[in-house]
């Protein structure tokens, strides 16, 4: 859907620059943008690597392993109905910890397999007859594990600070207070419909 709706602008762009006789000016603006999409992107793989490298060491070191200890209690009061020691809670809470810290790169592979270990937990329940979910769809916990996930409270906008440093921003950080008062808010409203939806849901 994404393709369909980014080539359907990229047409009406052209389109409206040669009716009103811009196409020149709407080529030149093509042309720039994709040799600063390039520049971006080595930038990107710069500050990618350097985080990714720290997220790496914060694992070898047994960081990590603390941090998803302290986390726990928290996911378990987030997803209750997930079982004590299930390797979902595990890949949770190291999807949220990379998220927290601005590591969306890092986030994702743990999100993939917090996913699909949902994906297997549901279809054990399927099997033993305790589920209500149809087969294909989305679990409970998979949606509150999307909306956990989209939410991203983030004390380190990483990617936000590139683009604003790539960009000549004076001050690239300045950011950090805003994004962290956001992504706060969206992730109380996102925690707050996830239990009115689970009190619905039992009730």
């Amino acid at each position: 859907m994404l393709n369909y709706l980014w080539a359907g602008m990229l047409l009406v762009g052209i389109a409206y620059g040669a009716f009103t006789g811009n196409l020149a000016q709407v080529s030149e603006a093509a042309l720039e943008s994709a040799g600063e999409a390039v520049t971006l992107c080595i930038s990107m793989v710069g500050v990618m690597a350097l985080w990714t490298g720290l997220m790496h060491t914060a694992r070898e070191s047994g960081l990590m392993g603390q941090l998803t200890r302290m986390a726990r209690p928290a996911v378990r009061w987030l997803f209750p109905d997930i079982p004590a020691g299930h390797e979902a809670q595990e890949h949770i809470t190291a999807n949220v910890i990379a998220n927290i810290l601005g590591l969306g790169w890092a986030a994702t592979p743990s999100g993939l397999k917090a996913m699909e270990a949902l994906g297997r937990l549901e279809d054990s329940r399927r099997r033993e007859g305790r589920s209500q979910v149809p087969e294909g769809a989305a679990s409970n916990e998979m949606c509150n594990f999307l909306i956990l996930n989209i939410s991203s409270l983030q004390l380190i906008p990483v990617t936000i600070i590139v683009y604003r440093s790539q960009y000549g921003s004076v001050d690239p950080t300045a950011i950090i207070g805003p994004a962290m008062a956001a992504t706060a808010c969206s992730t109380a409203a996102g925690i707050l419909y996830m239990k009115i939806r689970g009190r619905r849901k039992r009730t």
